[in-house]
């Protein structure tokens, strides 16, 4: 298992995909994190004698800011980790792959452990860019940080715990979904338009607004303990153990599918 762990985690470095979208991410969190601290401390407030909206403390805001890496920007690491089988698939790769490692269990479990590492680098890059760009103009405007906040700080820490746990999902998704451009069109529809109409829609419902924290982008928030659309009102989040938990589940259950669809086939 340590050899196909290892082939594993190279071929995931070895291609320019993964740093492309790295770089991508950091400069995408650097703008969001400086314009959603600006459009915060620009709110007008009534008869409070700062230039926080009225309504919102502090700490809501720093938190909305500092996790916007689990709100907006997770579908760069899911991209990653399903581009990792996509890509042997579609460049025909995964042919000498299973000549090295004929268990096909075993290797489907070991590219979703080997993503773990890259899914911890994209956390921590995009939890930096949020929080350098995001700290910055809250000094600038003359609002406290909270950095010293251990609170904070383990929303921070948890925020990227939850884009490392995403890339997980991606290797998971890419597994289910091979083709790779249909995973990629699929992937963006939904983190970017389908799931955040779908949490708009539930919340309005009464009978379902529950089921919105199940939706897999809420359950990445809810591993940071609060995000941007929380604070907006689009509904209550999961406790970050069950956040946890049921991201990873989606991220087991779509590989296990691939595992039985893509890894199950005789691929030549």
């Amino acid at each position: 298992m340590r050899q196909t762990l290892r082939s594993e985690y190279r071929k995931l470095v070895s291609t320019r995909s993964w740093w492309v979208l790295l770089l991508a991410m950091a400069a995408y969190m650097l703008f969001l994190g400086a314009v959603m601290a600006l459009a915060f401390t620009l709110g007008d407030s009534i008869g409070s004698g700062s230039d926080l909206p009225q309504g919102l403390d502090p700490a809501t805001i720093a938190t909305a800011i500092y996790t916007l890496a689990a709100s907006l920007g997770y579908v760069f690491p899911v991209l990653v980790g399903a581009l990792s089988v996509t890509g042997e698939v579609r460049y025909r790769t995964l042919t000498p792959t299973l000549l090295a490692e004929p268990d096909r269990t075993r290797l489907v479990g070991a590219k979703l452990l080997a993503s773990v590492p890259l899914g911890l680098l994209f956390g921590l890059v995009g939890v930096a860019g949020t929080v350098l760009a995001g700290a910055s103009v809250l000094a600038l405007r003359g609002q406290p940080t909270l950095l010293a906040d251990p609170a904070m700080l383990a929303t921070i820490a948890r925020t990227a715990l939850a884009l490392t746990v995403w890339c997980v999902v991606g290797v998971g998704f890419g597994s289910a979904c091979a083709n790779q451009v249909v995973a990629i069109v699929v992937l963006l529809a939904f983190t970017q338009f389908v799931e955040p109409l779908l949490r708009v829609l539930l919340v309005q419902v009464d009978a379902l607004a529950g089921v919105a924290r199940f939706l897999p982008g809420a359950a990445g928030e809810a591993i940071s303990g609060g995000s941007f659309y929380s604070t907006s009102g689009l509904g209550d989040l999961l406790a970050p153990w069950q956040g946890v938990l049921v991201l990873l589940a989606y991220g087991l259950v779509l590989a296990a599918v691939g595992r039985v669809t893509t890894f199950r086939r005789d691929i030549t």
